[in-house]
């Protein structure tokens, strides 16, 4: 993988979809923000609904969940957008350092 080219893999782990919505936002303002140090930024987003698929990253059902490059990075509630903007970075790096 290319490092000026990083590319991202973002899932959103909600039965509910308010809480998809936000956090979402919350991904793509991040990713947003990211491309003026990554200008060539991919993100992936999907958003996985049902209890199979969400219990496959955590147990956690009743707040959203979020899955980096598949890792979960997040289970309790909706993050901070510099939490996210720190995750994604993190993914980033990963990226660098191993290509």
């Amino acid at each position: 993988m290319c490092a000026s080219n990083p590319k991202i893999t973002v899932k959103i782990l909600s039965t509910k979809s308010r809480q998809r919505y936000a956090v979402r936002r919350l991904v793509t303002a991040a990713a947003d923000t990211l491309r003026f140090e990554y200008p060539d930024l991919e993100v992936s987003l999907t958003e996985i609904h049902d209890r199979e698929g969400i219990e496959a990253y955590t147990d956690v059902l009743i707040a959203p969940g979020l899955v980096i490059n598949e890792k979960l990075v997040y289970d309790l509630w909706i993050p901070s957008k510099e939490q996210v903007i720190g995750w994604l970075r993190d993914a980033i790096q990963e990226q660098l350092v191993a290509g």
